[in-house]
């Protein structure tokens, strides 16, 4: 039977009225009217609210949430005036509009990449693109250390793939000739977003506050071991989280590990291909060459009701239940001291996706905190989840 793609849908709800936020409103005119009208009465004149676009890339799906978290940080800073366009379903993408909040990308589960946004064009000319995109790259003050042509993570977006090859070489010629185009990752990136070929948001990322990887996507590759793509996701994870040195510290061979939910074994394969040893707790089978790998000692029980003989360096977790659940059991290992490090999974809800994983991790870091323990939390939806967050804790020195 023939399916038929289902084209993006637009929310047709303002951002500030549809999260229920208790934000000022989103309207910079009615805002810069009342101001006019005190200063009648005061002799001063209050400036009107200059409002900074952020452009952030997501999973497909998920723009709504992405925003909604998007706002929330920026509520922990000041009074937040902001305006929304309409967000578009399944497009992989969001703009919101802040008054000078400076938002931390390491802070934002949802946001694939944060990008500040200068410009955008609605309507290129079908026989000469390069020049509009010039005329508005020129307006924008300094130089670049790098280029980056993207697409929305959709299949639309594919189709533009070839377009974006073509016209890479176009602009980047044209910028350097100018001498707006340096070899310096120390320098703010350019981004040139095509949400199709007839539009573009041109917009710049800090490398030191965004994503390192074009389109925000670090892409992995199946090791040819691996027994399931599940791999992926905690090869992703341990890049996205900790730094060459911290991956070289804290995943050593000769440490122990215990995989709950662990079969088929893709998550417990990570593990023991860095030398480590490794408990793999599930009622089903281990495949491939972990079936009977020197390193794995397979448990068929519970994970939830598995307790260890002795403590272990890492907990892995990539079981399918409430992120409320599987958060208490993650918390109850940390209380227990039967583990230093974990990686897992949230699972997420259809719908109040932020205020589930609010509750799952807050109540990690209220547990933890009662017990005095110190730790790094850090979440993200990563490019090989789906329908949930990855999560690293980790024990850190007492305070």
């Amino acid at each position: 039977m023939e399916t038929q793609a289902v084209k993006p849908r637009r929310v047709g709800t303002k951002l500030t009225r549809l999260l229920s936020l208790n934000v000022a409103p989103a309207k910079p005119a009615a805002s810069a009217q009342v101001s006019r009208e005190k200063s009648r009465h005061t002799g001063t004149e209050t400036p009107t609210p200059t409002l900074t676009q952020w452009l952030l890339y997501c999973r497909p799906g998920f723009e709504q949430d992405c925003a909604q978290e998007t706002l929330r940080q920026a509520r922990q800073h000041k009074p937040v005036i902001a305006e929304q366009s309409d967000l578009i379903n399944n497009s992989g993408y969001a703009v919101v509009a802040l008054n000078e909040q400076a938002l931390s990308f390491r802070e934002l589960i949802f946001a694939r990449q944060l990008i500040r946004l200068h410009h955008s064009i609605a309507a290129l000319p079908d026989r000469d693109r390069l020049t509009p995109i010039l005329n508005a790259i020129t307006a924008l003050p300094g130089n670049f250390g790098a280029l980056w042509l993207e697409v929305p993570d959709t299949n639309d977006g594919k189709t533009l793939s070839a377009f974006v090859r073509r016209f890479q070489p176009l602009l980047e010629t044209a910028l350097r000739e100018q001498g707006r185009l340096l070899d310096d990752i120390k320098s703010a990136r350019l981004h040139i977003f095509f949400p199709d070929k007839a539009s573009v948001l041109i917009g710049s990322s800090d490398p030191y506050n965004s994503s390192p990887a074009l389109m925000g996507i670090a892409r992995q590759s199946i090791p040819a071991e691996a027994p399931s793509r599940s791999t992926l996701k905690l090869a992703e994870a341990i890049e996205t989280f900790m730094d060459k040195s911290e991956q070289t510290r804290l995943l050593r061979s000769g440490m122990t590990a215990v995989d709950l939910g662990a079969a088929p074994g893709g998550w417990t394969w990570q593990m023991v291909s860095r030398g480590i040893r490794v408990t793999a707790v599930d009622n089903g089978p281990m495949k491939g060459v972990l079936a009977k790998h020197p390193l794995v000692e397979h448990l068929k029980q519970d994970g939830f009701k598995y307790a260890p003989r002795k403590a272990v360096d890492w907990l892995i977790c990539d079981m399918v239940e409430k992120p409320a659940k599987v958060a208490e059991l993650i918390s109850a290992w940390f209380v227990a001291g039967w583990c230093k490090h974990a990686i897992f999974n949230l699972k997420l809800p259809m719908k109040q996706r932020v205020a589930a994983l609010d509750a799952a991790l807050g109540g990690i870091r209220t547990r933890l905190d009662e017990e005095g323990i110190s730790y790094k939390l850090q979440a993200k939806q990563l490019y090989h989840d789906r329908e949930e967050i990855t999560v690293f804790l980790s024990k850190t020195k007492n305070r």
